[in-house]
């Protein structure tokens, strides 16, 4: 890996690409246009690779498999998800549905070394890495994107590619997109907890490389729009928190949470019912990360201007429904695109707007499209307050209404009415709520 000055000092300045932004998108893109012969330059701020990637820890394998053949047998991937939880908490009450998967459709990765795997693949088929190198500017000439700016250098090329993600200064310094706004974004704030292959494995109920995904709703997040997740690794358990950015700093304005949103990952660690899986643990990680909300919604006007073409989170590709979060598998299917794109403009007259735009057209024939227009009820139902604050408490108390009886037993009826009464919400709200669901899920 090599700082800018010491590339610029040793091949030329000029480049078919530069992609900014060694994340799954970037590195993906960088991957395959490096296979098909394009100079190219792959530009990241971290120290070293892989170093500013943060996420809960679960990926969707296929698309990946799309770039990396290899992936089952070469990706650092921790455990293949076969059980997929999902609880409901309300005070120390937990509701947990769980389904048992088949086949190997995701796993759980670590996500720092799962981008330096992509990078390394990026460097080995040819690609130019430099590590530490903040871009500061997209630069354009004559109404063309022509290159980018670190300091006094500026590296040329033909085609840029930003996949600076969630963080999209460089696309707001060139009038592109508008200053983050806190609607626009969430906050994940997660631990590393390091318990041992055996005591996971006899918490969780698994062996060998199988692994947990959970989703957890509720008091985690005392009422605040967003959820609990709980990852299994190989030796560690990934744990922690997101949360709508807005409504988390509106509750800290009413007292409900204190100014770190760090003291929901710790209720978390230490609640009575999920503390016991991983009794002992030491904490090794710590971090938190943001997040795009409202997919679509987040994306630029355009993905494709004159020299540049826009990727991963950066364009708005990432889907939130609270029960299935897909963002890494879709940065790396963006970057696969916009490769797939560059290519397309060279064989056919050439890396003109005309011929990239190749590249919009390929994100809205996509699935990953589709899947973001099929489910813009979800931010709705996300932002929706009685999911996070009444309905976990009516859920439990229906339950307890039913399960925790000294003598009469109660009609599903009459704990539904009584629970509805105790926790404030009508029926009409009730069904209004569910409806909102089925659309959002």
């Amino acid at each position: 890996m090599l700082t800018l000055v010491q590339l610029l000092a040793q091949i030329p300045t000029k480049f078919d690409v530069v992609v900014v932004g060694a994340g799954p998108a970037g590195s993906a893109a960088a991957y395959l246009l490096a296979k098909k012969g394009f100079k190219t330059l792959l530009v990241d701020r971290g120290r070293g690779l892989g170093d500013k990637e943060l996420f809960g820890g679960r990926v969707y394998a296929q698309p990946l498999r799309d770039v990396w053949p290899e992936l089952d047998k070469e990706a650092p991937i921790q455990r293949w998800v076969t059980r997929e939880r999902i609880s409901v908490v309300s005070g120390d009450n937990v509701i947990t549905v769980e389904y048992k998967a088949g086949s190997k459709k995701s796993f759980t990765a670590l996500l720092p070394q799962l981008a330096s795997w992509m990078s390394r693949k990026a460097e080995q088929a040819g690609a130019a890495f430099v590590n530490e190198v903040t871009v500061d500017e997209l630069v354009v000439k004559d109404g063309k994107f022509v290159g980018v700016r670190s300091g006094s250098d500026v590296v040329e090329a033909d085609v840029v590619i930003d996949a600076e993600g969630v963080n999209r200064l460089l696309l707001e310094r060139a009038g592109i997109v508008e200053r983050l706004k806190p609607d626009h974004i969430a906050l994940g704030v997660k631990e590393v907890l390091r318990t041992g292959a055996p005591q996971l494995e006899a918490a969780f109920g698994i062996d060998g490389d199988e692994g947990v995904a959970w989703v957890v709703v509720g008091d985690v997040t005392k009422g605040v729009p967003g959820g609990g997740f709980i990852y299994t690794n190989k030796d560690t358990v990934s744990i922690g928190v997101v949360l709508h950015l807005r409504r988390a700093v509106e509750a800290i304005e009413k007292g409900i949470l204190n100014d770190h949103v760090s003291e929901l990952v710790e209720g978390f660690r230490l609640h009575p019912f999920f503390r016991k899986l991983w009794k002992d643990a030491t904490i090794s990680e710590y971090g938190a990360h943001l997040t795009i909300e409202g997919g679509l919604k987040f994306s630029p006007p355009r993905l494709v201007y004159p020299g540049l073409l826009i990727v991963g989170d950066a364009a708005g590709l990432l889907l939130t429904t609270g029960v299935n979060y897909r963002g890494v598998d879709y940065a790396v299917y963006s970057g696969k695109l916009a490769a797939e794109a560059v290519e397309y403009a060279r064989d056919h007259g050439g890396l003109t707007y005309e011929n990239m735009k190749a590249y919009e057209e390929k994100v809205k024939g996509s699935f990953m499209y589709r899947d973001l227009l099929r489910h813009t009820a979800a931010e709705a139902l996300m932002n929706n307050p009685e999911l996070f604050s009444k309905l976990p408490g009516l859920m439990t108390k229906v339950l307890a209404g039913i399960y925790e009886q000294d003598y009469s037993v109660k009609t599903p009826f009459e704990a539904i009415t009584e629970a509805l009464t105790s926790e404030g919400v009508d029926l009409f709200s009730l069904i209004s709520l569910a409806w909102l669901a089925v659309r959002g899920l």
